[in-house]
């Protein structure tokens, strides 16, 4: 199956094929193999390790959860987003520029601030995306810092074990 991430307005900003590995009160969760190219537009790169993404209904965010690694500086990275929608084995969001991050130590920030008071105005997004944006940011800064199970690592553990199972 696909992930296409847009920008406000259709500019391409990166996408992946990624494995359906099923669903459970939190949402659709697909997994992202080691080696997995994300490309498709300006933004590019490549998974260093195994991940499972998680793509919650009725929410304006999906939420990366990273395998600990070297290379790999953050445990948690959740994209700001218009509520994903999905068509047959594809589904789309626009990224919305903020971004809430975990490292491995528990540490989080958000990121990107500048970038999305940028595209405000370069975009020209409505104040309706910009409230949206701002109170998802703020609903996910609060989730990590009270612990909350939705981006809790652990709620991820089942469905890294489901990937590696399909993978082996």
């Amino acid at each position: 199956m696909r992930v296409r991430f847009t920008k406000w307005g259709g500019k391409r900003h990166h996408g992946a094929e990624l494995v359906y590995l099923g669903a459970d009160e939190h949402g659709d969760w697909l997994g992202d193999p080691v080696g997995n190219q994300w490309a498709g537009g300006p933004k590019s790169f490549v998974s260093v390790t195994d991940n499972v993404l998680l793509v919650p209904p009725d929410r304006g965010m999906t939420a990366m959860f990273y395998t600990e690694h070297p290379e790999q500086a953050f445990e948690l990275y959740v994209d700001i987003t218009t509520p994903p929608v999905w068509d047959g084995d594809l589904v789309t969001a626009v990224d919305l520029d903020l971004d809430v991050i975990r490292r491995f130590d528990g540490s989080w920030y958000v990121d990107d601030e500048d970038e999305f008071a940028e595209h405000q105005v370069a975009y020209g997004y409505p104040p309706e995306l910009v409230a949206a944006a701002e109170a998802e940011c703020a609903r996910v800064s609060h989730e990590i810092r009270s612990g909350a199970t939705l981006l809790a690592s652990d709620t991820a553990d089942p469905w890294r074990a489901v990937f590696r199972t399909i993978q082996s």
